[in-house]
């Protein structure tokens, strides 16, 4: 309460609350302040992850779990203000994960939407309800909700992606369920690479054709590098630069050209050498990878120096500025697609 209160008042007042309080009442007048704020104060922090320091800790714990034994080995990129949440922002989850030769991630689906963002390693898989995705760095790979998914390693290396989940988001609507497969492997449905010939083209089978195999609301679930870098290039090669984003393509869900899962937005970004994009912010918290070459992110004043592979995260309404002293290529993950969806995204560029 903003108002000044006498002693009486305040004593009359907290006797009220304590009688409330079994009753489970309590007085909106001592919280609106912190309930309906001003501008979004995310409790979420601005946080750098280099990429060496965390593939150490992933290898170390390779040699002492097993994929099976984990169902998932992964290290949670859980964000400083969020501990104990599992989150990198307040509505998503990020986790680094470790496919070692010859392992298998045993079969599972959930109601959480999953993406996945190959880092480092060459021709392991995931597939997705009985279809392999060949996985090469900077693939993204879909697993979309309830779907059947399951990672498996036949090369000598080792294979890391991120994990993106809306776990934290499904968590606040009580939502999960999941269910594993009795065995290791989804049986084969289809060759690999099927899914990206009949839908990633700008193309599909007619539907209801018996060659219309995907779900009519998510079809494609694979985004191989050599597609989208060639693309992003080639429109940096011949396009205007963004002053805020520089040159940037989202990713989309081709049966609808939104975003490519239901609570889960990705783009690109490429910022040439020497370019310092302008300030701006933005309501959903984003999840930023380095693909290549070198910069500053300058957020909120505060300078973090980017490298190769290192995972950076700008929560909501951070104000952000990205300059590259090599030209700069970035992968984000964000939940602006929920956000859209509740009317609730906003954006300010100075």
């Amino acid at each position: 309460m903003s108002a000044l209160q006498s002693n009486e008042q305040q004593a009359l007042l907290q006797e009220l609350y304590d009688q409330m309080e079994p009753e489970g009442l309590t007085p909106l007048w001592e919280v609106l302040h912190a309930l309906v704020l001003n501008e979004p104060s995310s409790p979420a922090v601005v946080h750098k992850w280099s990429y060496a320091n965390m593939r150490e800790y992933l290898m170390r714990a390779g040699d002492l779990i097993s994929a099976e034994q984990a169902e998932r080995r992964v290290l949670i990129l859980e964000n400083p203000g969020l501990k104990g949440q599992s989150a990198i922002i307040p509505s998503l989850y990020a986790g680094l994960q470790l496919i070692l030769p010859g392992e298998i991630a045993p079969c599972h689906r959930h109601t959480q939407c999953a993406l996945r963002f190959v880092l480092e390693g060459n021709g392991a898989h995931t597939t997705v309800d009985g279809e392999k995705a060949v996985m090469r760095p900077f693939d993204l790979v879909l697993t979309p909700n309830m779907q059947w998914h399951d990672h498996g390693n036949p090369t000598d290396g080792p294979m890391i992606w991120l994990d993106g989940l809306d776990i934290p988001t499904v968590r606040l609507f009580d939502a999960s369920f999941a269910e594993r497969l009795p065995e290791k492997l989804h049986p084969e449905t289809a060759p690999a690479g099927d899914t990206l010939n009949r839908y990633g083209a700008n193309l599909r089978p007619l539907k209801g054709s018996k060659a219309d195999r995907r779900p009519s609301h998510q079809p494609l679930f694979h985004y191989p590098f050599e597609k989208w870098r060639k693309s992003l290039t080639e429109m940096a090669a011949h396009s205007e630069i963004d002053p805020h984003l520089g040159h940037a393509l989202e990713f989309i869900n081709p049966s609808d050209g939104g975003p490519v899962m239901p609570t889960i937005s990705a783009h690109v970004r490429l910022i040439p050498a020497g370019f310092e994009t302008a300030p701006r912010r933005s309501t959903d918290g984003t999840v930023f990878v380095v693909v290549e070459g070198e910069g500053t992110a300058l957020i909120n004043g505060a300078e973090h120096q980017l490298s190769e592979r290192d995972v950076f995260v700008v929560p909501s309404w951070n104000e952000v500025r990205l300059s590259a002293s090599k030209d700069l290529m970035l992968f984000a993950m964000s939940d602006k697609a929920t956000q859209q969806k509740l009317n609730l995204y906003k954006e300010y560029c100075a």
